[in-house]
């Protein structure tokens, strides 16, 4: 991997140590450039003729998210971020009094009230699967819930805080066995460690651009295996998802493309295949291999600092690290970090409510390198920790 190189497609590291990857991460000049032209050229010649000249460009988006999902090109949807993608899957799933949903003790927020409002509308009920010992889903014990009353199994394979990452592959070889749709949030994944469908066994996977993609924020992708993709409606449609082709009848699209709308933002999704392109050129496996050189590093150096509680979980610590240190709030740490020209961040308790109720946990300080991080930026935070 050319560090260097790297480095100097993002000018801002010149300035500041940037660990906020988990949050939205720094675009590199080519994804920049892309979105700056593409509206340029809105400027010049409208929007819609923009897009009708790059059409051969924006069509490439679709192969490059089904390149870097091993999936094919109509089981893809370009969203407007990843809760769009998720809520498009998720709502387009049937659910009955009694029926279970069952997911994972670290699951976001942003899902978790979804399941709570169609528990609420339906009757269906959620059952939240054990944790093992290292705090990734028990997936013996998953294995034992699965009734005939199980209609979704929905984790987040990497959780927004605690360094985890859940056991996606083997949650699928369950979902498969019982025939039981699955859906993934891979928001926290994509863009810092391969990511196959095919291998995982998941029907749906969310995800957004703006994370360790390093894409245009307002920017995400839905996929949907093509055989459940056809038993689908989802819960809202326009005339691009569904023509209506008769005064009395409307015909959804056979691909994909039936979750996303007309109208969309095209200078970022231009910007997000880019981004998805420049990190395919690297090599997810170079770029899964040096985050994890860096989160081990940053991780090792906190826990021999007295006071300092690494908050992590799990077999494999994904790049999300965190911490607290004693007698400072989350927040004072991510100002003093931010003060010595480091950017990291905090993630509050209501995010993974479960979790952190289970474990007791304040806000925690969440630092997140990325691929063009440097031993020495690690050093510097770890200094300031220090």
């Amino acid at each position: 991997m050319d560090i260097g190189r790297i480095r100097a497609d993002t000018p801002a590291v010149a300035r500041r140590a940037y660990m906020h990857n988990a949050g939205a991460a720094l675009m590199p000049v080519p994804v920049v450039d892309a979105v700056k032209q593409h509206i340029d050229l809105e400027a010049e010649i409208g929007g819609y003729a923009a897009a009708t000249q790059e059409l051969e460009r924006c069509e490439a988006v679709y192969d490059s998210v089904a390149r870097l999902l091993n999936a094919h090109r109509d089981e893809i949807a370009l969203v407007e971020n990843a809760t769009v993608a998720w809520q498009m899957a998720f709502y387009s799933l049937q659910f009955g009094p009694g029926d279970r949903i069952l997911t994972a003790e670290a699951e976001y927020a942003a899902n978790y009230v979804a399941f709570l409002q169609v528990a609420r509308r339906t009757g269906a009920v959620i059952d939240v699967i054990p944790s093992d010992a290292t705090g990734q889903i028990d997936v013996a014990a998953l294995e034992r819930m699965i009734d005939d009353r199980v209609k979704l199994i929905g984790i987040t394979w990497v959780p927004t805080n605690g360094g985890l990452t859940n056991p996606a592959a083997a949650v699928g070889r369950v979902a498969r066995a019982h025939g039981i749709p699955y859906l993934l949030d891979a928001c926290q994944a994509v863009g810092q460690m391969p990511v196959d469908v095919q291998a995982i066994g998941c029907d749906m996977l969310s995800a957004t651009g703006r994370k360790f993609l390093r894409g245009p924020r307002g920017t995400g992708f839905l996929y949907v295996r093509q055989g459940l993709l056809e038993k689908l409606e989802p819960p809202m449609i326009d005339h691009y998802a569904a023509p209506w082709v008769a005064r009395d009848r409307y015909e959804l699209r056979a691909d994909a493309r039936r979750f996303e709308n007309w109208e969309n933002n095209y200078a970022a999704r231009l910007g997000m295949g880019v981004a998805i392109d420049y990190a395919l050129a690297i090599g997810l496996e170079a770029i899964e291999a040096r985050c994890h050189l860096l989160s081990g590093r940053l991780r090792d150096g906190l826990a021999a600092i007295p006071g300092v509680i690494v908050r992590d979980l799990g077999q494999n610590p994904s790049a999300i690290v965190s911490f607290t240190v004693e007698g400072r709030e989350a927040g004072d740490v991510v100002a003093a970090a931010q003060q010595a020209g480091i950017v990291i961040g905090a993630s509050q308790a209501s995010s993974t409510r479960i979790d952190a109720e289970r474990r007791g946990l304040p806000p925690v300080v969440r630092a997140s390198p990325h691929y063009y991080n440097t031993e020495d930026e690690i050093d510097r935070l770890l200094a300031v920790v220090r």
